[in-house]
């Protein structure tokens, strides 16, 4: 009870310091207010667009390996002189690769034209064409919410079948289940089978807009584009135990050296992509936006801990003889100390809440396909940095009125 007691009356004597010199508080808690604000709106933004990125990533899968003939470039030199030699992935290697990966727990095989023109009568839009095999869904998200995915008949003979994406039904057939009716693409009839659910715009759409997606068995997309070539990339899929999938890649390098004859002492002229790189490369270019984050806030939060210990200065000074006459009474030196240092905190608590408060109204401000969301985590980081910044500012003041003698403060005009 006497905690309680305590803690009540040092929270009456920091709101009554800070409405009867309301214009002074407000202005020295401004800074608070200030570099609150900017910490925890920089780490907000930083957040959400981590956040919008990783999910317009979701497609490239978990736990993949990517063969291909470029690598993914994330700092250092880029060599493209060399790798523009080296020869493109086939159909054949993704054949030989599913008939012989045994580390690996599905291998799909996919390629991609952009700006294709789909048409339904006069209606027509561009998308984004990709032929995949049947075990493409095993490792990417194709999420459906109207329809099927292929069977593997059709993936095998080349069916004029097609999954697209929401806008694209939306626009080929409006108004309409898109399930069941045809389209053209080149000059060819399609079915619609599936359509996936609508995932909006991204911040960065990797490999074009989702919902103007549209997907086609890989041997109709071969017949349709390739002319031949049968160009490919094959994606392989490690089990979920396998943890550092170093068995699957160093299987797939085998077999790939095998299939194109590659002499032992000679490099690799092939490419093996992970998503942990480009995860890996987001996180450390949004670990250096943080750290501009708070740098800039901090001397916004300097700023506001000078005025906070000022007016706890000014505070001690004006409330002099009430100290006198507190210890008098048989006040001890922890509970004066106690009462400077909860005021302290107190007025940077609310110059923290303001700031917070700001980054939670600009979480309504809209901004395109970037959704602002304020989470628990970063409020926490708020309050605490406001409640070290307060703790800092008043210690000194509060060490000083609990140290002072009881006669001289009574005496003290």
């Amino acid at each position: 009870m006497k905690s309680l007691r305590q803690l009540w009356e040092s929270f009456r004597f920091a709101w009554q310091a800070l409405r009867s010199n309301l214009t002074r508080t407000t202005l020295s808690l401004l800074g608070v207010t200030v570099g609150i604000f900017a910490i925890v709106a920089v780490f907000t933004i930083v957040d959400s667009l981590e956040k919008s990125i990783k999910d317009s990533m979701s497609f490239i899968g978990d736990k993949v390996i990517y063969v291909q003939k470029w690598p993914w470039g994330f700092g250092g030199e880029y060599q493209w002189w060399k790798y523009f030699q080296w020869p493109e992935p086939t159909f054949a290697e993704y054949k030989y690769l599913y008939d012989n990966l045994e580390s690996a727990s599905a291998v799909a095989v996919f390629d991609s034209r952009g700006g294709q023109t789909l048409k339904n009568g006069s209606t027509s839009i561009q998308g984004q064409v990709q032929g995949i095999s049947f075990e493409y869904n095993m490792i990417s998200d194709i999420p459906i919410v109207n329809g099927r995915y292929f069977m593997p008949l059709e993936s095998s003979n080349a069916r004029n079948v097609a999954v697209v994406g929401a806008d694209i039904a939306s626009a080929l057939f409006p108004g309409q289940d898109a399930v069941g009716k045809e389209f053209k693409l080149a000059g060819n009839k399609f079915v619609v089978i599936g359509v996936q659910e609508k995932k909006g715009e991204s911040l960065v759409d990797f490999g074009g807009n989702p919902d103007k997606n549209c997907y086609i068995p890989f041997s109709s997309f071969s017949k349709l584009f390739q002319s031949g070539r049968r160009r490919a990339t094959t994606v392989v899929k490690g089990f979920p135990e396998d943890e550092g999938m170093k068995e699957v890649e160093a299987e797939i390098t085998g077999l790939m050296r095998t299939k194109r004859g590659i002499k032992p002492r000679d490099t690799n002229n092939f490419s093996l992509n992970r998503p942990e790189a480009a995860a890996e490369a987001i996180s450390g270019l949004f670990a250096v936006l943080t750290l501009a984050g708070w740098v800039i806030g901090s001397f916004s939060i300097l700023v506001g801990g000078f005025g906070i210990a000022n007016i706890m200065f000014v505070s001690v000074k004006e409330r002099t003889n009430l100290i006198g006459i507190q210890k008098s009474l048989g006040a001890k030196n922890y509970s004066i100390l106690f009462q400077f240092l909860f005021e302290a905190v107190m007025l940077s608590l609310v110059g923290g809440l303001v700031g917070i408060f700001l980054v939670y109204l600009l979480s309504f401000i809209p901004m395109g396909s970037l959704q602002i969301i304020l989470s628990p985590k970063n409020v926490i980081l708020g309050l605490g940095v406001s409640s070290v910044i307060g703790v800092l500012s008043g210690i000194i003041p509060a060490m000083l009125a609990a140290r002072m003698d009881p006669v001289t403060a009574i005496r003290a005009k």
